[in-house]
């Protein structure tokens, strides 16, 4: 019985994590970028600067952007949650390096961030996720 109410715990731990973290991630991080238009993303990309790669920013600024709102919104999903909790902590330790080489900014919040998506990928999304749900139907047992 204790295992199970430390499980069921977990899991709405999970969700809630998942959506708020999710959600609050897409709406103030991922969506300005990703509408702010090339613009916006070539300066974006340009933080890959920082680790010495200095070619196509505008393309990594895009991919940052799609990062962080797609992946996001996957985040609170729960959908491709281990992989995306994967790229999204690598797109943090660019922000973290970034604001290192820089000087702009503090490197606080990207750095706490590629802790919090390492953590959710060894986590994963748990049983109120849509991976969950797809996983439970390839086996074809029940939810």
């Amino acid at each position: 019985m204790a295992q199970y109410q430390a499980t069921r715990a977990f899991d709405l731990g999970a969700l809630i994590l998942r959506l708020g973290f999710g959600l609050g991630f897409f709406w103030f991080h991922g969506w300005p970028k990703l509408i702010g238009g090339r613009e916006r993303w070539e300066g974006l990309g340009g933080a890959m600067g920082s680790l010495g790669i200095d070619f196509g920013a505008w393309w990594w600024g895009l991919g940052a952007a799609l990062a962080e709102s797609g992946g996001a919104l996957l985040i609170a999903f729960g959908l491709f949650f281990r992989p995306i909790s994967a790229i999204l902590a690598f797109v943090m330790v660019v922000a973290t390096a970034n604001h290192l080489v820089t000087g702009q900014g503090t490197i606080a919040h990207a750095f706490k961030n590629v802790w919090v998506f390492l953590g959710l990928a060894v986590m994963g999304p748990g049983r109120y996720s849509v991976d969950h749900w797809l996983a439970e139907r390839r086996s074809g047992r029940q939810m």
